[in-house]
This record gives structure tokens, C-alpha cells and sequence, in this order.
């Protein structure tokens, strides 16, 4: 058997904590033997949060002690300067030693993209790393990046994501040569401002595979393999979906409840519905990788429940076994020197 990947979990992040950290490991390790994991804060914590699971540490999940802990609330700046023993700093160093392969952590966003970016650094080429975030369509799922790391971006940083996201998508999906839209208030080329239009002009001349502006719509169409954006307008999105997700379960609800009848046809529908809810259920999409880092860093949903906290650890597994940083160094030290040549 080949030598397992090793996992750093911060353990601490998120809006439950251990509480939801711990399961999700221990079923993480159940699903896959391949991987160990080191599950990283408050020792004392965490040891009883596994015998509360009827589990204990052992050989594949160990507790790296960590004294502090990140809060949802704290600046990046104040967790960079003043809690240098987080969980979430601990995690990441672990990847930066070797120790581990990966980081997952539900905490802060902010903190997590500035603590990566300080302790791992920025593979040669990048200016800005992007949040890339998997979501479903009618044709599978797309992947769409930026979707919140940066605000304000230039042409040449929207390239970059393409150039990122397309060799994620390469990598993790055995996709040759994947599709990639730029999303825009429309599919004409004079819609937009010029900064999507310049981004538009170097994507035109980049080998990559680009289709061109894509709207909104075709985001669940399953138009392009992967669809950049910045990060104002991917978060909006994200935020967006998650919303008309809510609405629907809602008014679903309210329907099959109405009456006798509804709640019959409710329970005739059942297993339809189960399989609709499976489809489009955020927690197997999460896991939003963090590119642009010379090491992995996947951040899960801050209200991640142990199945989604699960799918995180498994994107970061699979992102491991693809070696996606290696990868999308060499693809952009590849095209600078193409550019270089012209």
C-alpha cells in the first residue's frame, strides 16, 4: 500500500466546531482508508468530542494541539498578527512542513486566504488566488471561480482564474481540454465594461478553450466546463443560488402540506424528491478550493454539517492525488513563456 494522505483538519473552525469536525473525520476515514488526518486545536476538546463518538486516537487520526482559535469575526490582519497558534494557522503550517498534504478548515474566509497566502505563498505566476466553488447543472456540474477572495480584479487576474480553473477542471474531471466562459451581462461582444472585455481579448489568445461570454442562466446550464468571474460577482451569485435553493425546499414544503391530498401526493412523490434533493444538495458540493497557493487549501461552508464538512476532506484527497498545484504551475510558467515569445 502506498503511503497515505495526510490530511490537517482545523478542527475548530466553522459554526459548530468539534461538535461536527470530529464525526466528519471519523467518517471520512471509514470511506476512505487512503487517508489519515491530524485534527488540529484544543486537545482536551477534541479527545472528548472522540469519546463521545466511541473512538480514540490512533494511528490514522491524531490531535495536533492548538491554544487558539480563529473567530468568524476577527480581521485577517488580527489572526495573522495575534493568533500565530490557531488551529487554523497550526493546519496550515502543517502543509507548509510536509507533515500534511492539505488543509481543510470551516473558519474564517478571510483569515484562512490570508494566513494561506503568508505561510505557503503564491505559485510563480499568480497574482491573486480564487475561491473556486463546484455547482450543479443540468448537464452535471460547472466550476466557477472567483466567488469572493478578491473584489476588484484586472483583466490579466480574470486569465489567471481561467488558467486555474482550467487546470483543475483537467486535472480532477479528465477533461482534455475544458470549456471556459467569461460571465457577463450578456453574450455580445459589446456588453459589459472594459475590463471584462480587455479579459475577453487575452482569454481570445490564450489556448485555453474559451466559448466566450456566458450568462448567468448558463451557469446551470452546464454551458462551460468552468466560468470566471470576480469575486464580488461570483459571491453574489453563490449567495444568490443558496437563496432560490431555500425558496424552493420552502415552497415545496409549504405545498405538500397544504392538505390531505398534497401530503398523499407528498408521499407518493417521496422518492422523486429524494433524488431531486440529492441532486442539487449544496453539502455534496462543498469543499471550495483555494487556487493560486503553493500548497492545498480547501475551505468548507462555515455552517458545513458532517456530510458537507466530509465532501470537503474528500475534494481535498482527490486534489492531492491529482497533484492540482504542481499542475497549475507548470501550465502557467508554459503559457508566461509562450507569451514571452511572441
Amino acid at each position: 500500500m502506498e503511503k497515505p494522505i495526510i490530511i490537517a483538519l482545523d478542527a475548530m473552525g466553522g459554526d459548530h466546531g468539534p461538535h461536527v469536525t470530529v464525526p466528519a473525520a471519523l467518517a471520512a476515514l471509514k470511506e476512505d482508508p487512503e487517508i489519515n488526518i491530524i485534527l488540529v486545536g484544543d486537545q482536551d476538546i477534541i479527545a472528548q468530542e472522540l469519546v463521545n463518538a466511541n473512538a480514540t486516537a490512533g494511528d490514522r487520526i491524531v490531535i495536533q494541539h492548538a491554544s487558539q482559535k480563529v473567530e468568524m469575526h476577527d480581521l485577517p490582519s488580527f489572526a495573522l498578527r495575534n493568533k500565530k497558534d490557531s488551529s487554523m494557522r497550526v493546519a496550515i503550517n502543517l502543509v507548509k512542513d510536509g507533515t500534511a498534504h492539505a488543509c481543510v478548515s470551516a473558519g474564517n474566509t478571510g483569515a484562512l486566504m490570508a494566513t494561506g497566502r503568508f505561510v505557503l505563498k503564491m505559485i510563480s505566476g499568480v497574482d491573486r488566488p480564487a475561491i473556486v466553488v463546484t455547482l450543479p447543472t443540468i448537464k452535471g456540474h460547472t466550476h466557477v471561480l472567483d466567488m469572493g477572495a478578491n473584489v476588484d480584479t484586472s483583466a490579466e487576474n480574470l486569465l489567471e482564474f481561467a488558467v486555474m480553473g482550467s487546470v483543475l477542471v483537467n486535472a480532477v474531471e479528465n477533461i482534455p481540454s475544458p470549456t471556459v466562459g467569461l460571465l457577463n451581462i450578456g453574450e455580445e461582444e459589446i456588453k459589459g465594461n472594459e475590463r471584462v472585455k480587455e479579459a475577453a481579448r487575452l482569454l481570445e489568445n490564450s489556448g485555453l478553450n474559451y466559448i466566450g461570454f456566458v450568462e448567468g442562466d448558463d451557469i446551470y446550464k452546464g454551458t462551460a466546463d468552468v466560468i470566471v468571474c470576480d469575486g464580488f460577482v461570483g459571491n453574489v451569485a453563490l449567495k444568490t443560488t443558496e437563496g432560490v435553493a431555500q425558496l424552493i425546499r420552502h415552497y415545496m414544503t409549504q405545498e405538500f402540506k397544504r392538505n390531505i391530498f398534497t401530503k398523499l401526493a407528498g408521499i407518493v412523490a417521496l422518492p422523486v424528491l429524494k433524488s431531486f434533493r440529492r441532486k442539487i444538495d449544496p453539502r455534496r458540493y462543498n469543499g471550495a478550493s483555494l487556487l493560486g497557493l503553493q500548497g492545498i487549501v480547501i475551505k468548507s461552508h462555515g455552517g458545513a454539517d458532517q456530510l458537507g464538512l466530509t465532501c470537503a476532506i474528500r475534494e481535498a484527497r482527490l486534489e492531492v492525488q491529482k497533484n492540482v498545484p504542481q499542475k497549475i504551475r507548470q501550465q502557467l510558467e508554459s503559457y508566461l513563456a509562450e507569451r514571452q515569445a511572441v
